[in-house]
């Protein structure tokens, strides 16, 4: 079972399968031979860059015409060679190595770069590939691949964000009528407002409640920058309640990127059901929230306390009281996070590091969905073990001030230490069917 990711601005991050040029991608460039921007790096820009690098996307450049590329020409061997462009934050040496939505570059991407550069940034001979078609700006993402446009959409009141370059939070409730019969969600998308939401909306999250229910809210979807859209597979599902409903928001705003306020900001959500009729045979629980905070119960954040200049390193615990299948993992912290993970420690002994961010970066809050074959699953008494890192020091180059005492709160300048995995928890009859499956 698996599901899929789009980053920000609508793009599925699975780009394994895009094809350019005839069909084919340009092979790697053989030692000796001269790198062109045509045969060579436009290929690679094309697939991983100018999906954000582009007129009227929230990237700082657009990487579409050959000029622009060759001015910013030694920026882009930088950061590819420290691997912060295409962002993918997942440590290469540990854990799970098998994603979906995997969009770093190769070695042998990276190389071809540099030698691109090294040489001058020539342009070659022809022109290049046709970049890829890229949709209208404002539209659902999952309307096209869908094929019909959202079963349910529910939208946030207006919020007036402004360009103060402060953290802003918005955090309404609005009643929807819902839906007449209960219905399983196959899929979900986030849709910040176009142009001005992409640029201002850092992260948020819908939760769903009837107003005749039990009082259980239900979270519908999340969004983050590099994260905008879910699909479920066919064999799984979330539940959808009967009934007038209420959706409460939490948005987090964070201008400082543009100069320009963004006036009656709404954000909307839409739902595509499986057909009527159709039940799952995985019900998921989405993303859920894991702390690494607020242990050996102490209020949240309490153990957040991170000295000037200095490192900072907490765990958090959770014993698992039903077998459960981890299908992506997405760690949130601020600008001081440097590192996190999750490690599995078995009912027999055993101890797994299931996933590493090595290299954390707050502007960039990405789900890392692990290929089918590859998704943990876990006996019930599994402890999942969550480690942060925390980095107040000069060396860490987004840090905002390493002089400053931090504490947990609310602001980019502050921290956070949780997790969101995406979890499949199974009665012992499904875990033992999908044990032997494998």
């Amino acid at each position: 079972m698996t599901r899929r990711t789009v980053d920000r601005t609508g793009r599925r991050v699975r780009l394994a399968g895009l094809l350019l040029a005839g069909g084919m991608l340009a092979a790697a460039p053989a030692a000796g031979e001269d790198v062109t921007f045509t045969g060579d790096v436009a290929p690679i820009l094309w697939k991983h860059c100018v999906e954000c690098h582009r007129p009227g996307s929230f990237a700082p450049m657009s990487l579409l015409d050959y000029d622009t590329a060759k001015r910013y020409a030694g920026v882009i061997k930088r950061r590819v060679q420290e691997r912060l462009m295409p962002p993918w934050h997942v440590d290469r040496n540990v854990g799970v190595q098998a994603y979906k939505n995997d969009v770093s570059l190769s070695d042998e991407q990276i190389a071809t770069i540099a030698r691109w550069v090294d040489a001058g940034a020539p342009r070659g001979p022809g022109d290049p590939p046709p970049p890829p078609v890229f949709r209208k700006g404002g539209a659902w993402q999952l309307e096209a691949e869908l094929q019909r446009p959202p079963d349910l959409i529910v939208r946030s009141t207006p919020y007036d964000v402004q360009a103060n370059g402060q953290d802003q939070w918005w955090g309404p409730s609005v009643r929807v009528d819902g839906i007449d019969e209960p219905r399983w969600i196959q899929a979900y998308e986030f849709k910040p407002s176009y142009p001005g939401g992409m640029k201002v909306v850092h992260h948020g999250h819908a939760y769903y409640r009837t107003t005749g229910g039990d009082g259980r809210e239900l979270p519908i979807a999340h969004y983050g920058v590099g994260k905008s859209y879910e699909i479920f597979p066919q064999d799984v599902g979330m539940l959808l309640p009967a009934g007038e409903a209420v959706v409460r928001w939490n948005l987090h705003y964070a201008p400082f990127a543009t100069t320009e306020a963004v006036p009656d900001d709404v954000v909307e959500v839409g739902l595509w059901f499986h057909p009527e009729g159709v039940t799952p045979r995985i019900e998921t629980a989405g993303e859920v929230l894991f702390r690494v905070d607020r242990m050996g119960g102490m209020p949240r954040g309490g153990d957040i306390l991170i000295p000037p200049n200095s490192y900072k390193v907490i765990q958090g615990i959770h014993t698992l009281d039903r077998p459960a299948l981890i299908q992506s993992f997405r760690p949130h912290m601020h600008t001081r996070g440097k590192e996190m993970s999750i490690e599995a420690l078995y009912p027999d002994g055993r101890r797994e590091m299931l996933g590493k961010i090595d290299n954390y970066r707050h502007n960039w809050q990405i789900t890392y969905l692990i290929e089918e074959g590859a998704q943990p699953l876990l006996p019930q008494g599994t402890t999942l073990l969550f480690t942060s890192v925390f980095d107040n020091t000069a060396a860490n180059e987004i840090n905002p001030d390493p002089n400053q005492w931090v504490v947990f709160g609310r602001r980019g300048v502050d921290e956070m230490s949780h997790m969101w995995v995406g979890i499949s928890y199974l009665v012992e009859e499904q875990y033992q069917m999908l044990l032997a499956e494998r």
